[in-house]
């Protein structure tokens, strides 16, 4: 911001109630995103709601702030906000966030959108492609929804460049993401006029994973080469860039009863864990419906998660235990190949092998009636950026008000249902016992305000 690269984030900034919020954990274990969204969205620490993993969220029955809200009779959006339970009824519109896409869109005309952008975020890594019997649909459904003129000219000039450049382009594809879901947003914010909405995407986050140490590569051990600097050097000020734009057109919508609450939950930092060997690298598999049929586990549900991992639910919690046991004599030398955890019924999987693996990448051992042998790259597949940032549990917190202010004392992230609840009128009517935090209303106001519209 201070370079004027990120003007509308400045503008916004220079209006706004400026907090840094933190974490209700300090555990760097618990400093993942979904954790710390759904404390957000239901007030309530992680010592209390216990849901630990991503997709665990909609499976959880405490009230989050949509369903307060509606129960208030106020009209709802959440856009694809992280780890939360879906939502229908009159005055609502409901799109799970990628990983969570079991969860039914609302309204039901949204499912066309949710199933396609799920596919094309989970299997990201390696592409994936879409038939004419999923893009039709798709493209039809987007231009009776709200496709604007200038993401069709993005979507264009993005395919062009990545023709013409001898450069790696595909990573700039996750704003087009992002705009398209801006573009669905707008769409149903302008048809519903809601009293509450909010508006998630993950995408910086995604390149600050991949590319800190193409931004900063003296902070790292591990140096990238001249020609990966060239490639991504610029990937995560890309990511701030495209919401920066995304932050002027939330702007040019907001009406004037319409304060803007920008949030991040939590930031990022070098990961330097693993540099002396090279870096942590990730490992999907290749064929996931094949590689069960071979060890012979026939789960209920398979849910793609974040980067290398899947969820496994299952029947009972006998079967989850002797697929456990299964998972556990499947090795690389002598280490088990996969992370495998137990949670009630369900178990969670992945690759943790971190280190670079060349050629075959090793044999695997393990695999239950096999003569031949197996290597590590007939089951797995690299995924090509290595890690190179941690979360930090320090986040964003900006309240536009129009008077800019900045608050030097940290605040918890359990403090913004309160004062959102507060902002919009009906924290008496809630009660303090729907949340755990503190309002920060009084920081900056006097008095209080008439009932009003947010967008977060």
């Amino acid at each position: 911001m201070r370079e004027g690269k990120l003007p509308n984030f400045s503008a916004l900034y220079n209006s706004s109630q400026v907090f840094t919020s933190m974490a209700d954990v300090s555990d760097p274990d618990y400093l993942e995103p979904w954790i710390q969204w759904y404390s957000i969205h239901t007030g309530l620490p992680y010592d209390e709601h216990k849901v630990f993993y991503l997709t665990d969220g909609p499976k959880a029955d405490h009230p989050d702030i949509w369903r307060r809200l509606s129960g208030l009779g106020k009209s709802v959006m959440n856009c694809s906000s992280m780890n939360a339970r879906a939502l229908a009824g009159a005055d609502v519109f409901y799109l799970p966030d990628p990983w969570c896409s079991n969860e039914p869109a609302w309204p039901g005309e949204v499912e066309v959108f949710k199933t396609v952008m799920a596919k094309l975020v989970q299997e990201s890594t390696r592409g994936v492609a879409l038939g004419i019997g999923e893009w039709l649909p798709f493209l039809t459904f987007l231009l009776r929804h709200g496709l604007a003129a200038d993401t069709v000219r993005a979507i264009l000039a993005q395919l062009g460049s990545e023709r013409l450049s001898q450069s790696d382009l595909k990573w700039r594809r996750v704003a087009l993401a992002d705009r398209l879901q801006f573009d669905l947003f707008r769409h149903y914010y302008r048809k519903l006029h809601p009293d509450f909405a909010t508006f998630f995407i993950n995408s910086t986050a995604h390149l600050q994973h991949a590319y800190w140490r193409h931004m900063d590569p003296d902070a790292f051990p591990l140096k990238p080469d001249e020609s990966e600097i060239e490639s991504y050097g610029d990937a995560v000020l890309f990511g701030y860039r495209s919401m920066d734009a995304l932050i002027r057109r939330f702007c040019a919508m907001a009406e004037p009863d319409t304060t803007i609450i920008l949030c991040s939950a939590l930031s990022q930092q070098p990961f330097l864990k693993r540099e002396v060997s090279g870096g942590q690298h990730f490992y999907r598999l290749r064929d996931m419906p094949r590689f069960l049929q071979m060890l012979d586990i026939a789960p209920q549900l398979v849910e793609p998660v974040m980067t290398h991992q899947y969820r496994l639910r299952f029947a009972d919690r006998d079967t989850a235990e002797r697929t456990l046991s299964v998972l556990g004599r499947v090795k690389l030398g002598d280490e088990r190949l996969f992370g495998a955890r137990l949670s009630g019924t369900d178990i969670h999987l992945g690759c943790q092998i971190f280190d670079r693996r060349d050629g075959d990448g090793g044999e695997i051992t393990g695999m239950p009636g096999r003569n031949d042998t197996l290597y590590f790259f007939d089951l797995l597949y690299a995924i090509d950026a290595v890690k190179s940032a941690r979360h930090h549990p320090e986040g964003v917190l900006w309240v536009h008000t129009g008077e800019h202010a900045v608050h030097t004392s940290p605040v918890s992230i359990l403090d913004i249902a309160p004062t959102i609840y507060d902002l919009m009128g009906v924290r008496d009517a809630l009660g303090d016992d729907a949340v755990r935090g503190v309002n920060l209303v009084p920081r900056f106001r006097s008095t209080g305000l008439p009932e009003r519209r947010y967008v977060a």
